[in-house]
């Protein structure tokens, strides 16, 4: 088996984007590719078939090869859950809340065999890995614990394609930079740069590549212009800097706001949203400018006890409540349903040092935390006013709900039965993430809203979610065969023999 390294100048260099595009071009081209991340930081997670957590962007890069994602994709995730502490799960399941000190000194010296067991297990069943790295390979204050760059590139003996992202500006500096604080036999590694998000005519920048591929003796395999997609992007530290597709709101039929909660997590069950005729979503974090939106959606958390006192302190609890009085429609998923009942009791500390506390009572739920999580995918059919939807997404959650008097909101295929809806129908919360992925569902309960509004219904058609997903899959590696040198690539891979280590 063969292996390529995507490695970046920075964090949100594009490394995640361009994996997913070069497993899908391996796999159109008949190659037996799998992707793989031997360390991520995310809050965008994914679950595996068989219930294992993983990062989002290695599930994604796996439905891009046509595979099953599995736990060695991605063997060891970090959950940043407080300050300076993040939840380590290991092989899809939680091993332990480490403070990053701890994790560092303590813990990465003794996973490398954990890591060795997934590359082993994946070298078994494909010929080819897409590796992506983290962060940059030359931080030197975390080089001796890194994980994620050019100690995997050493571990499984492969080339290195180093990323940079022009919109920051400062491209060749990062470039150069980064080569020369790498190690001489690092640096042998590195066999090809691709710059990431251009924009602007190719000619101009033509000048500086020649002075680049002069300078280093590596050539540049690509330049790669802005893309605009809808592929799902890794984590919520990229949120602050995430492109809403901008709508005109005085021309829109709904104005949706998203509680921009402290700790978001799986932001991206918001994106179907995005995507809808008429619909203005926007991310809100104070009072500022709430408005009178006609649908709050309070997504995940992770750590639900903490963003809601976030939510009370700042007002937004109040106005929560408030708007739904006058009228608004609120949506809770996981830790936003979980926000949304009217008590949460945490006796062993689980999520806080509170052990108790009220909610914002629109749903006549209670919550009890325990450390014992689920994980696991689900499907089964919306019940009550949405009678006739049949939806699947997964679960990933702390603590279990008790609905006191609110109906339940869906009921899975083993006959459990998930969240709970208002009398009115205008409040829901649910465990399941990708609720809004099941397009049908959206298009119906959007049109509510509408209807509400004494607007008529969206009539245009709706594309099944993994449609979508494979046409962003086709129309991303179009684009990078059409800017990426895929022959230099292909004998790149041919010719290597590897690097000794000095």
């Amino acid at each position: 088996m063969k292996a390529i390294m995507i490695q970046g100048t920075s964090s949100d260099a594009g490394k995640s984007l361009l994996c997913t595009g070069l497993c899908r071009i391996f796999y159109e081209d008949g190659h037996r590719v799998a992707p793989f991340k031997s360390q991520n930081m995310a809050l965008n997670s994914y679950i595996t078939q068989d219930g294992g957590e993983i990062g989002r962007a290695q599930g994604v890069q796996a439905e891009a090869c046509g595979l099953e994602a599995t736990v060695d994709m991605n063997p060891i995730l970090l959950k940043p859950k407080a300050h300076m502490v993040s939840e380590v799960i290991v092989h899809g399941k939680h091993f332990a809340d480490m403070e990053a000190f701890s994790y560092r000194s303590e813990f990465v010296p003794k996973v490398i065999p954990k890591i060795e067991e997934s590359i082993e297990r994946l070298y078994a069943e494909h010929e080819l890995l897409v590796v992506e790295g983290a962060g940059s390979p030359a931080e030197i204050n975390l080089k001796d614990r890194d994980i994620a760059n050019m100690r995997m590139a050493d571990l499984l003996d492969c080339p290195v394609f180093l990323a940079a992202d022009i919109e920051r500006g400062g491209v060749f500096a990062s470039i150069v930079g980064t080569l020369e604080l790498l190690e001489p036999h690092e640096r042998a590694r590195v066999k090809g740069f691709i710059i990431n998000k251009f924009r602007g005519k190719k000619e101009l920048l033509d000048s500086g590549l020649l002075w680049l591929e002069e300078r280093t003796g590596i050539p540049v395999l690509g330049v790669i212009p802005h893309f605009e997609h809808d592929i799902d992007p890794e984590d919520s530290l990229a949120l602050d800097a995430l492109k809403l597709k901008k709508r005109d709101r005085t021309s829109s039929d709904l104005d949706i706001a998203v509680i921009k909660l402290p700790r978001i997590s799986n932001f991206t069950d918001i994106s179907p949203l995005q995507e809808e005729p008429g619909a203005s979503v926007r991310y809100i974090s104070s009072l500022r400018g709430f408005g009178k939106p006609d649908l709050i959606v309070i997504p995940g958390s992770k750590n639900t006890v903490e963003d809601l006192m976030w939510l009370k302190e700042q007002g937004l609890a109040d106005a929560i409540a408030a708007a739904y009085a006058s009228g608004s429609w609120v949506a809770g998923i996981c830790g936003g349903f979980q926000m949304l009942g009217e008590r949460l009791f945490d006796p062993e500390r689980v999520e806080s040092g509170y052990e108790e506390l009220d909610g914002i009572g629109l749903l006549a739920t209670s919550t009890t935390f325990y450390a014992q999580k689920r994980t696991i995918r689900n499907r089964g059919q919306l019940l009550g006013a949405y009678a006739g939807h049949e939806v699947e997404g997964y679960e990933i959650h702390l603590g279990r709900t008790e609905r006191g008097g609110s109906e339940p909101f869906l009921q899975f295929e083993s006959g459990e039965c998930d969240g709970a809806i208002s009398a009115d129908g205008r409040a829901f919360g649910t465990y399941l993430h990708g609720l809004f992925q099941n397009r049908g569902f959206t298009r119906d309960f959007l049109n509510r809203l509408r209807s509400a509004k004494g607007l008529p219904p969206c009539g245009d058609e709706v594309m099944p979610e993994a449609a979508r997903r494979e046409e962003s899959y086709r129309r991303l590696a179009a684009h990078l065969r059409q800017h990426l040198d895929m022959d230099l690539v292909y004998q790149i891979l041919a010719d290597w023999s590897g690097v000794k280590r000095a």
